[in-house]
């Protein structure tokens, strides 16, 4: 799984049958990768999600039948965007 960023709706009215009327978003990872997700949940733009990729992605819309690889199976209610200190791990000065 892995968190990322939901910046828009995108709109596709022309699809194929497999993605049938599933909700689609724009997402962001932390590197500024820009993807394409399934959203069964409803998330408005701006909230940070849990994404599932693969095949549990289509279990993730509901119905292993729908054709995609990266869902929204989240919306994190908190959470802080630093990395938090690994314990006992030191950075190596170069």
């Amino acid at each position: 799984m892995d968190i990322m960023s939901v910046q828009s709706d995108l709109v596709a009215t022309r699809r194929l049958e497999g993605l049938g009327g599933i909700s689609l978003k724009v997402v962001t990872d932390g590197q500024g990768g820009i993807e394409v997700a399934c959203d069964p949940v409803g998330v408005p733009p701006g909230k940070w999600v849990i994404t599932t990729r693969g095949t549990s992605a289509r279990y993730a819309t509901g119905s292993s039948s729908v054709l995609t690889d990266l869902t929204i199976c989240g919306i994190i209610d908190n959470w802080t965007n630093t990395p938090a200190p690994i314990a006992g791990f030191q950075q190596q000065r170069r």
